[in-house]
């Protein structure tokens, strides 16, 4: 049986190349999940708090001037070795990087699912390798995943797009998606959303606003229908910074709630 799963903050957006905010995301989401607005059923009717569901572990506590990277990646490993699966709050999306070579110690070169309005290939961006913009490169650069598969992409220039050609990258653009390509996977899946996948309209709070994007439902639907066996997640790039009345904060719980319902399911 799959271990269930496990919430963990990484409070980190040092990474970031525009603007700062992401990092206090995490008890933002946390609050907007215990908010007595809403409850702890998911739409499939599982109860998230209930004995044996979803646990909270709280917020990775970094230290200065360490190597992040480092850090991030021994957090998730101790979340797989108490025997759960990550559910991981960021933060900015370079946390993915440290995360995919933690889940690669338990569940070897899972096929990504990458929810996101840029692809995120640079090889580097603005002399940095380990940007926010560069995740998915160094991901790919050490073959920990077997196959990445992006949707929603709507911000790609040449130079990822080679980068994605190179690396044989499924890029399911915004224009593709409306002539109605959908993902295809079977396996253990990594799944990995940028907040700002989905439209602003919907989700305002972010430092990146791409127009054109997927809605909520949409992006739900894709959590609850996919194939496969999601062996951690990740939602990233909530900046609270940004947000219009907690409007984002609320569709990221949200989203923690379906993630977390899908993968209780798969046990």
């Amino acid at each position: 049986m799959m271990p269930p799963p496990q919430l963990l903050g990484l409070p980190y957006d040092a990474s970031s190349s525009f603007l700062r905010g992401a990092a206090e995301a995490p008890p933002v989401i946390r609050a907007a999940l215990r908010s007595s607005a809403g409850n702890s059923w998911s739409e499939a009717l599982i109860d998230l708090w209930a004995p044996g569901g979803l646990i909270d572990g709280g917020d990775l506590v970094l230290s200065e001037g360490t190597d992040v990277r480092a850090e991030l990646e021994s957090g998730v490993v101790r979340v797989l070795t108490d025997g759960f699966r990550p559910v991981l709050l960021g933060g900015d999306h370079s946390v993915t990087y440290p995360a995919m070579r933690a889940i690669n110690m338990r569940y070897p070169r899972p096929t990504i699912v990458h929810i996101d309005a840029h692809s995120d290939l640079y090889d580097e961006f603005e002399g940095d390798r380990y940007s926010h913009a560069c995740p998915f490169a160094r991901i790919l650069e050490e073959t920990l995943a077997a196959h990445l598969i992006q949707i929603g992409i709507r911000a790609m220039n040449g130079h990822q797009r080679q980068q994605a050609d190179r690396y044989g990258v499924d890029v399911i653009d915004m224009r593709r998606w409306t002539e109605g390509a959908r993902p295809v996977v079977d396996g253990p899946i990594y799944l990995s959303i940028d907040l700002d996948g989905i439209d602003p309209a919907h989700a305002p709070g972010v430092s990146h606003k791409e127009p054109g994007g997927l809605t909520v439902r949409e992006v739900l639907t894709i959590v609850q229908s996919l194939g496969g066996t999601i062996v951690g997640a990740d939602i990233v790039e909530l900046n609270p910074r940004q947000d219009i009345a907690g409007v984002t904060a609320i569709v990221a719980a949200k989203l923690v709630k379906e993630v977390a319902s899908r993968m209780l399911q798969d046990r």
